[in-house]
């Protein structure tokens, strides 16, 4: 039997960790698949380092990003390179991640060649086109593109249902972040940053275009109060490369008692990070999703979602980016020790860890039809 060519492409940090399960069982079952992989190198230096951790090589680099441009040139130079990539390769299926420009222009060119899309992490919705931007809009699009539709929880499920996808185009996988986490957990690397004896520990990440300006300096004058309040507090935050984040984080806390803040960490040490952390604040969707995996609650710095089922759970909270709002959801936590042990001890909603062996096994099915 001849093997089926499956394209995976990926070009930010976030796809290299969900999609590595899924490409270690494809290059695994290699009697059947021939996996070419491929990245843009949209998030280079950070997608790099997670390629790396799982061990995982290009076949292709497309290297697109360039410093400071706009989306229009991303989306248009990304479509020509991958034009030309999928009409030497000729794969049988293209398999994309998630809600990023590299997936959705990737889909978009699959689909101008007739050419089969498998799209992991389906079904994220917040029914509002511009939060998040532009990754609603990415999203919505590759689901229609898509042939087959890998819906990460129930929710998501439910969402490409009522969006009118037929249930023979959607699969219920569990979320491959799971599988991520554990192939790392015990493999977790330190950060060189020195925290207090018993310090609470509140891991921040919030880089989100749509927090960029005011909103990040609102999130930043939350942190300094709140580390001034409770002083048994310290705030470990690996702060985003992008100039519209960096200049005004640092600005505003940096050498600030109790608040580290550090270099984009490597994926095995944001684990780490993880796992001692107290509780965790984030603008982040993959966060979301990884803290309560390990029990950590979640404090959303964004007034939408795509990830309900945590609210639902009760494992994540959704608290905008309003300074006093967020001291006043942080001290919650950190006073009542009820409140903490609700989210903390609630379960995550995000699978089992074996999502990949899913996708993979339903890709076979496929592709032998």
């Amino acid at each position: 039997m001849q093997k089926k060519k499956i394209l995976v492409v990926l070009g930010t940090r976030p796809e290299a960790i969900k999609l590595a399960p899924v490409i270690k069982i494809l290059k695994k079952e290699d009697n059947f698949f021939n996996t070419v992989v491929c990245v843009t190198g949209q998030h280079r230096h950070m997608l790099d380092q997670v390629m790396k951790i799982f061990n995982i090589k290009a076949d292709i680099d497309l290297n697109i990003m360039q410093e400071n441009q706009s989306l229009s040139f991303l989306t248009t130079r990304t479509l020509i390179l991958m034009t030309k990539i999928l009409s030497n390769l000729k794969p049988d299926l293209v398999l994309v991640q998630g809600d990023t420009t590299t997936a959705m222009v990737t889909a978009l060119s699959a689909f101008y060649q007739r050419i089969a899309v498998g799209h992991v992490e389906a079904g994220l919705r917040t029914y509002d086109i511009y939060n998040p931007f532009p990754e609603e809009v990415n999203r919505c699009i590759i689901s229609s593109i898509a042939q087959y539709n890998f819906a990460p929880t129930k929710t998501a499920y439910d969402v490409l249902i009522r969006q009118g996808i037929h249930k023979s185009r959607i699969i219920l996988t569990g979320n491959t972040v799971v599988d991520a986490l554990k192939m790392l957990i015990k493999k977790e690397r330190r950060v060189d940053v020195t925290f207090k004896d018993n310090s609470k520990v509140i891991l921040v990440t919030a880089h989100r275009r749509e927090n960029w300006g005011k909103p990040i300096e609102q999130i930043c004058n939350a942190l300094c109060e709140i580390v001034k309040r409770n002083r048994d507090v310290e705030v470990v935050y690996p702060v985003h490369l992008n100039p519209n984040v960096k200049h005004t984080v640092y600005r505003i806390l940096n050498k600030k008692d109790r608040i580290h803040l550090v270099a984009p960490v490597e994926y095995d040490q944001l684990v780490y990070l993880l796992k001692i952390s107290y509780l965790v604040l984030t603008d982040s969707g993959g966060l979301q999703e990884e803290a309560p995996v390990l029990g950590k609650p979640v404090l959303v710095l964004r007034h939408e979602t795509e990830r309900p089922e945590g609210i639902k759970s009760g494992v994540a909270k959704l608290i905008g980016t309003n300074t006093a709002n967020i001291i006043k959801e942080v001290e919650r936590l950190l006073k009542d020790k009820m409140a903490y042990n609700k989210m903390a001890k609630a379960i995550s909603p995000y699978g089992d860890g074996k999502a990949a062996e899913r996708i993979v096994q339903h890709l076979k099915i496929f592709l032998k039809k």
